[in-house]
């Protein structure tokens, strides 16, 4: 286990500055690799696989294609637009009065109503309270339970070479491969349109892209890490953000 926390603690920094640059408009862009989803894309840039899809002007079932650039950070907003809701009143009367000056008809423009941020619009939240999940391994055993680092939300379970991995709960396999770096074979099932979870370090899948899965239904099997200890890391993400697993889990009985 502390080899293995050595070598996600080593990645920290080059995915901290990838987050930054991202945030800061250096890393906006993705060129889609072999066998990659919309929403696995979106779990390596910590960002709503929904988000990405209205960026680039995706509509459901969201299908890209290999060598294809996506944005993968937010548009950048004017300045006047940002902070100062009077700037960007003038900005627009001084726009509306270089128009005017420049038509020769008399005619009056028609007006139009204001259109509204689509990110101001509330996003719909389904909760999955604790019932709704279980354990995605059969035997929980609380000394074989890690959390990785402050820094990552998700918790490492160690357990047996080729053991059952579970699905926490219902939902549909969305990306199966091996695209991400330091996560091995690596599964992700979305639940409904706010969770999802996802299952790394796999030895074997059993299922495909697509398939439904049934809660406690065997998924992969457990495999080992880069640093060849046998274990299942396993995350929630809420709209495209990590979340702690141990608080949506069943409660592990003391003793």
């Amino acid at each position: 286990m502390k080899r293995y926390l050595r070598q996600v603690l080593a990645s920290l920094p080059v995915l901290g500055l990838a987050l930054l640059l991202s945030a800061c408009g250096g890393l906006v862009n993705h060129r889609v690799e072999k066998g990659e989803t919309l929403y696995a894309i979106g779990w390596r840039y910590g960002q709503d696989y929904r988000d990405i899809a209205r960026w680039n002007n995706l509509k459901p079932p969201y299908t890209i294609y290999e060598g294809q650039w996506l944005r993968v950070a937010p548009p950048v907003t004017p300045w006047w637009q940002d902070d100062y809701p009077e700037r960007a009143e003038a900005h627009r009367r001084q726009g509306a009065r270089a128009n005017n000056e420049k038509k020769s008809s008399p005619r009056q423009a028609r007006k139009t109503p204001p259109r509204v941020a689509r990110s101001a619009v509330p996003r719909e939240q389904v909760a999955m309270p604790r019932g709704r999940w279980r354990w995605p391994v059969s035997k929980v055993d609380g000394a074989k339970i890690h959390r990785v680092s402050k820094h990552r939300k998700g918790i490492a379970i160690r357990g047996r070479l080729r053991e059952p991995v579970l699905a926490a709960a219902d939902g549909k396999v969305v990306y199966r491969g091996s695209g991400l770096v330091g996560l091995g074979k690596l599964i992700i099932v979305k639940h409904n349109r706010t969770f999802l979870s996802a299952y790394a370090h796999n030895a074997e899948f059993l299922v495909k892209e697509g398939d439904s899965v049934r809660q406690g239904q065997p998924i992969a099997r457990m495999g080992r890490t880069d640093a060849g200890e046998v274990l299942l890391y396993f995350e929630i993400r809420k709209n495209g953000k990590p979340v702690d697993p141990l608080s949506y889990l069943p409660r592990l009985r003391q003793g």
